[in-house]
């Protein structure tokens, strides 16, 4: 549904005009431009409240992002200062939606959301009977690791004009993605990530 417009709000103000001679209808009077002045801001207004359904949806939100962000804790430890506003977005959407969980399953999904491709996520478990060939194993503190396979590594080159003293040149991995993991990994676990097939 499209919010109404000026004209329309000019319509309805001049249907609740008493009928007479001194209440012309026509489009050139007096009468008509000063309802068309009327109905602005009832317009825009109505225009303004079809734009709140919308920041109410945080994967669309733009002036209400900072109050979402606010809401969700964020930004936190494993925010990156610059973030673009759909890198700010699907944080707020990521933090809405999470259910929360310890399987591989979770946290492959998770790890495919910030990624934006499809992660895998590997379990190392003790040699014990029934195992077979093939099956990772391990022996020590590995049964508590697990390692996120992301599709391959982002690298950031430092660009002239846009860096500091004392930054990187260049990065590898992406720090959004391990930061989370091992913010959300149970305080047991050991996560390693690796990038490329």
């Amino acid at each position: 549904m499209q919010p109404y417009s000026a004209q329309d709000y000019a319509a309805q103000l001049a249907a609740l005009l008493p009928q007479g001679a001194a209440w012309p209808r026509e489009a050139d009077t007096v009468l008509a431009a000063l309802l068309q002045g009327l109905a602005v801001e009832p317009a825009r207004v109505d225009a303004a409240l079809h734009d709140l359904l919308t920041e109410l949806d945080p994967p669309q939100a733009l002036e209400l992002l900072a109050d979402w962000e606010r809401v969700c804790g964020l930004p936190d430890g494993c925010s990156q200062p610059g973030e673009t506003v759909q890198e700010r977005r699907e944080a707020v959407a990521l933090r809405l939606s999470a259910q929360g969980g310890q399987t591989p399953a979770y946290f492959a999904e998770v790890a495919t959301l910030l990624a934006g491709a499809p992660c895998i996520v590997r379990e190392f478990r003790p040699l014990r009977v029934g195992s077979r060939a093939g099956d990772l194993l391990s022996n020590g503190d590995w049964p508590f690791a697990f390692s996120v396979q992301a599709p391959e590594v982002p690298i950031r080159t430092m660009k002239a004009g846009q860096g500091c003293a004392g930054e990187r040149l260049r990065t590898w991995g992406n720090e959004r993605l391990e930061c989370t993991v091992r913010r959300l990994a149970p305080a047991h676990t050991i996560v390693t990530f690796t990038y490329g097939a």
